[in-house]
């Protein structure tokens, strides 16, 4: 075989073992912005809001609406979720990666995770200027609210840092139970932290059900950004050893024909 068949050979085959997560992935991204496009347009038009408004409602107390329903501890425990998607938070979390990434010497990775937060707050902003949803009115908000409502800040902010940072750090570890383990944590983080705005009254439930679309979408489209950039080499990536690759910047040992025959 020639050097011209073995380079397209090499080609089609990791064109081959790509296609599948790349078409996944992109049907995700459509999927979630098809339901986002989906959620804005009944909002707009004032659709959702028996819904909304039902939902709302049955996390009251039934006897006192003004009160969050359950035990006292729960709003607390509400809080203190809430506070996880809070822009100081975030932030924190953010600027704990990239350290975390530097000392690596990820520099690359790095900045991709500064571009994918900074740009999903960015988009974010821009949403809620857009349309300009008001915030419930039905009872008390259990937080301090002062942007608009439509989609929830906290919810989508939420998904695009956590599941990137989830994402990326999860390729810095050996072991595919490690790697579920950090993406598991960083959705149950998302799920609680936008449930929780519900549970507080300072959303709507669309509200966060949106957050939670585009927000996820922007994270599985940095993902797939992520990894078209590592296969050109522009990004650093590490593999683990359950992929039978030794980890960058160590050369696998070679066994010298000398030493092949004296084993033998």
């Amino acid at each position: 075989m020639g050097w011209k068949d073995r380079l397209e050979n090499g080609f089609w085959a990791r064109l081959g073992r790509h296609q599948l997560g790349l078409l996944l992935g992109l049907s995700l991204i459509a999927g979630l912005l098809f339901a986002f496009v989906e959620l804005a347009g009944e909002v707009v038009e004032g659709d959702t809001l028996a819904f909304d408004k039902a939902l709302l409602l049955a996390m009251r107390d039934a006897a006192d609406p003004d009160q969050p329903g359950g035990p006292w501890w729960l709003a607390r425990m509400a809080r203190d979720l809430t506070s996880l998607g809070s822009t100081t938070i975030l932030t924190l979390t953010t600027v704990a990666a990239l350290g975390f990434l530097l000392l690596l010497r990820k520099r690359a990775a790095a900045l991709l995770v500064l571009v994918s937060v900074g740009g999903g707050m960015a988009l974010s902003s821009s949403l809620k200027a857009m349309i300009g949803r008001a915030r419930p009115d039905l009872v008390p908000h259990g937080d301090l609210v002062v942007t608009a409502s439509f989609p929830s800040g906290h919810a989508m902010l939420s998904a695009i840092v956590y599941l990137t940072i989830g994402a990326l750090l999860a390729q810095f570890v050996a072991g595919r139970r490690v790697k579920a383990y950090l993406l598991i944590w960083a959705m149950l983080l998302t799920l609680l932290i936008g449930a929780s705005r519900v549970y507080l009254a300072v959303h709507w439930p669309t509200d966060v059900l949106a957050g939670w679309c585009i927000g996820a979408a922007w994270a599985a489209l940095c993902w797939i950004v992520a990894e078209w950039l590592q296969r050109r080499g522009a990004v650093e990536q590490d593999r683990s050893h359950e992929d039978g690759e030794e980890p960058a910047g160590r050369a696998r040992p070679v066994l010298s024909v000398k030493n092949a025959s004296s084993g033998r």
